[in-house]
């Protein structure tokens, strides 16, 4: 995907498909780090595309800043989400097909990016992240993508994100008329065998 403004790792599904799935990072990670992932989750007729973020951080690369000054870079990396799904949807796969799968960072982006884009996804994957501002996104969001397929999945012993915040978060978003599966893992900032099982599972279910 030379054509993108990110650098990525694609990986092409085994038969042809326009299903895709996009896969972005934490802080300090890169699209490498999560090269295990389509290997794990076996799906073949899903592609896959590993972005890294557009700022180098300590050898690896951010989404955004840390806080209190992580706006800017949010809403930056929102725009250059947004032209980047946008190609990709041109022609060459379909969103309604497609998963938004984040981890930490990625996660954050996960919700304030894919709940504000104009196009729904078939799913939405949120691991080990955070909602920058709950109350402005429900007044922002793509209101179609409460439709949507949402999880969100965190650690009770995350010690980088605290647990019950990002559980907070989530609960204003629900009451808020957002629909997304919560599910909680006895782990700290990583992503469990358990939990990866149970995300593969998760995608395969949804009829697309």
């Amino acid at each position: 995907m030379k054509h993108l403004p990110l650098n990525n790792i694609f990986v092409p599904s085994k038969v042809p498909s326009k299903k895709l799935m996009i896969i972005l990072h934490g802080r300090g990670d890169s699209s490498d780090g999560f090269t295990f992932l389509p290997e794990y989750l076996n799906i073949d007729d899903m592609n896959y595309l590993l972005l890294d973020a557009p700022f180098e951080y300590y050898g690896g690369f951010s989404w955004y800043d840390l806080p209190p000054h992580q706006l800017e870079g949010i809403e930056y990396s929102r725009k250059v989400l947004t032209g980047v799904l946008d190609t990709l949807f041109e022609e060459q796969f379909n969103a309604h097909k497609s998963f938004l799968f984040g981890f930490s960072q990625g996660a954050l982006l996960t919700f304030e990016f894919g709940a504000r884009y104009e196009k729904v996804l078939a799913g939405y994957i949120a691991v080990s992240g955070y909602i920058y501002d709950a109350d402005t996104l429900l007044q922002e969001m793509n209101q179609d993508v409460k439709a949507s397929n949402w999880l969100y999945t965190h650690g009770t012993y995350d010690e980088v994100l605290p647990f019950s915040t990002s559980k907070e978060q989530i609960e204003v978003l629900q009451n808020g008329g957002f629909d997304i599966e919560f599910k909680s893992y006895q782990k700290d900032h990583t992503i469990a065998e358990d939990e990866l099982m149970m995300l593969a599972e998760w995608v395969k279910s949804i009829k697309t």
